[in-house]
Formats: C-alpha cells, structure tokens, sequence
C-alpha cells in the first residue's frame, strides 16, 4: 500500500508541473455539501436503518464498518483530506454527535436522480436529498439564530452561501435500467434523468449556492456484477473485459451532462460549475491496471465463487447464508490493494485512492483547475 502511495503522490505532482490550467475556482472552501451514491456514502443508507454493512468493510482504514461500501476511504474522503476538512458526516447519523460544522453528506447507497419507485434500493433520490438540504440549512440557520450554543457544530450562513456542493450521482439510473430496459429505451431517458437533475440543482442555486462540482458516472460495464450478469456471451464485451453497451449509456449520458454543465456555467454568471470526467480515469485505470500497480482489474476482492469474478449476487460481502445446502461467507481477499473492485460494485480505497490522485492534477475537469490552488501541496496520501 506505501508503494502505491508513493507512485500515486509522485504521478500527481508531475502531472501538476507539466500541465497548463486556465482560470477556475479558488478551493478554499470553508465547507461541503455532498449529494449522491454509494460512490459518495459515507452512511446515510446505513444510518437509515434500510441495510447494514459487515466486516471486512472498513478494514484498511477504519478498521471497522463505517457506513461506506468500501474496505477503507472514497474518493469524497480523499477530496475532503485534500481540501484539509474533515470527512463528511452523513446527514441521517444521529449518534456519535455528528459535527455537521465544515459540511455535510446528503449522498445514499443505492440512490437514482429519477424519483424512487416502490422497488428502489434507496428512497432518498436526488430531489429528496436535495429537500434534505434545504431542510438541513432552515434549521440550522434557526437554531444559530437562537444562541451560540450550537455554533461549533453548524455551518453558519456565510458557510452555506461559500461552501463547495459537489454531485456524484446518475451511476444508478443507468446501471439499473438494464435489468427493465433495452439500450434504446435507455437513451431515450437520459434527458429526462438530466431534467430532474437540473431541476435539483437550480433549487440549491435559488437557495444560494454558487459553487457546483460534477462527477460524471464511471465506466459501469466494467462493474464486476454487471459482467456476470450482462456479460456472459463473450461477444457482448469490449476489449477490457467490460460490457460494451452498458459503457456506451454511461459515455451518452456523460456527454449530455457535460453538456448541461456547460448550460449551467452560462445562466449561473456568478457561479462556478466545474465538471469532472470520472469515466476516463477508471476506465484509464481498469485499462492500465498493472502500470499502476494493481493485480486485478474486474474481479471482485470481497466476495463469493472464486475467479474469474469472485461474486455471486446471492451474498453480499461480509454475509453467511445458506447456499445449496452449504454454509458459506463472502469474505475478502489477502489484499485488497491488488484489486480495483471491492465488493462487486464499488472500489477499493486504493482505486478509489488513484482516483482522487487524478482528480487533483486538474486535467480531467472543466474547467481545468486553476495553478494556485494550495492544497495540492499538502497532498495526505
């Protein structure tokens, strides 16, 4: 793992001095508001009480399950280390006293930005967490404005309207069609996916937000269970292993998004809406796997079945069920650095690591970063 540290920070800081930015946003915030997914949960669908988590999760970092679907940190945590704020607390955490002063964290495993349905994993779709938000900020603002007492574990006003609002979400929408809809069918809807999503947005900015920060969704055909489930007639998959047509949804929605973005950043004149291209990273990643020193592009580390894939939809990591008469655990490997894929579905704290030492070199944003952004060289990892 040191190595990989090593390899990472030094890849970031050459990255950083061959690189020309233009203009962007200056990223000392004084705090973040996080909308999203499992890619961004740092418990919010664990605190709810509609599913638990596990050991081996939380392994590497927190030694313990943290309420991410992770062996250790995400890309959030590594973001948040960066900017030299702390993690976020999840918005539904109610033990622990949860300090919600540098931010908050709106995001929930199995969350769509199109309204949840009676099946969905998560109910708490992008316009809920959005109402969340809004709820969270009449609140807090009422309570400070009753007393100091409660001053240094909310954000103040001045927090809220300077504060960065990053998005990671839409990963959902796509992957989980397949299993109703045809590609077509799927295409048709991404316009109607990024109108809710606008719509979301536009409330916070009416609500004074100015500072956005978009994730795009990640290669999700080269997701260890859309594989096993999508990918089983070899002609179906692309040169990496991935499955072709779930990647080509991911690209067109990511091409609309981006899109939107760019909408975005000419009516908000005075905001910022920088848009990050995660696709290319990961799948850079997953293509180039051994250059950066992993062992394992596609299968799985926590799991059950064994190679190629190591997962079974029956058992999620961490769990014992009966299978076929059998006892069995879906446990972890000897070493999870070795491998991209966690559990199936979501990264390592390496992956997610690297991920994160990408995103810090500017390039694969819109705008690029600009070159007087302090942090990046107070790098933790």
């Amino acid at each position: 793992m040191a190595t990989k540290t090593c390899i990472f920070t030094v890849f970031t800081f050459i990255s950083l001095f061959s690189l020309h930015f233009s203009q962007s946003v200056d990223f000392n915030f004084p705090a973040v508001f996080n909308f999203g997914d499992s890619n961004s949960d740092t418990g919010g669908l664990i605190s709810s009480g509609i599913e638990s988590l596990n050991p081996p999760n939380g392994q590497n970092y927190f030694h313990n399950p943290s309420g991410r679907y992770c062996d250790g940190r995400l890309i959030t945590d590594f973001l948040m280390d960066a900017m030299e704020l702390p993690f976020l607390n999840a918005y539904l955490d109610s033990i622990g006293t949860p300090s919600f002063r540098k931010g908050c964290n709106f995001a929930a495993a199995g969350s769509t930005i199109l309204p949840a349905t009676a099946t969905s994993v998560s109910p708490f779709s992008f316009g809920v967490q959005v109402s969340q938000f809004l709820r969270f900020k009449a609140r807090v603002l009422e309570l400070l404005a009753k007393g100091k007492k409660l001053a240094k574990y909310l954000p103040t006003e001045e927090f809220f309207d300077k504060g960065l609002y990053m998005f990671d979400v839409g990963q959902n929408d796509i992957a989980g069609a397949f299993y109703s809809k045809t590609l077509d069918q799927i295409i048709a809807s991404i316009p109607l996916i990024l109108v809710e999503f606008e719509t979301g947005i536009k409330r916070l900015y009416d609500n004074g937000a100015r500072n956005f920060w978009i994730h795009n969704t990640g290669p999700v055909g080269c997701l260890t269970q859309n594989v096993l489930r999508f990918g089983t007639d070899p002609s179906k998959l692309d040169e990496l292993g991935c499955v072709s047509k779930h990647n080509q949804a991911a690209r067109l929605f990511n091409l609309q998004l981006h899109a939107l973005s760019k909408k975005l950043e000419g009516q908000f004149s005075d905001a910022n809406v920088t848009y990050v291209d995660i696709y290319t990273i990961k799948s850079n990643l997953i293509a180039n796997y051994t250059k950066y020193g992993f062992e394992q592009p596609i299968m799985a580390c926590c799991g059950y079945g064994g190679p190629p894939l190591n997962y079974d939809f029956r058992i999620a990591c961490g769990q014992t069920k009966i299978l076929n008469g059998t006892s069995v655990t879906a446990k972890g490997c000897a070493d999870s650095s070795d491998y991209i894929s966690w559990d199936g579905i979501h990264y390592t704290e390496a992956a997610n690591q690297f991920v994160s030492s990408q995103i810090l070199t500017g390039k694969y944003s819109d705008p690029p970063f600009s070159d007087k952004m302090p942090f990046l060289l107070k790098l933790k990892f």
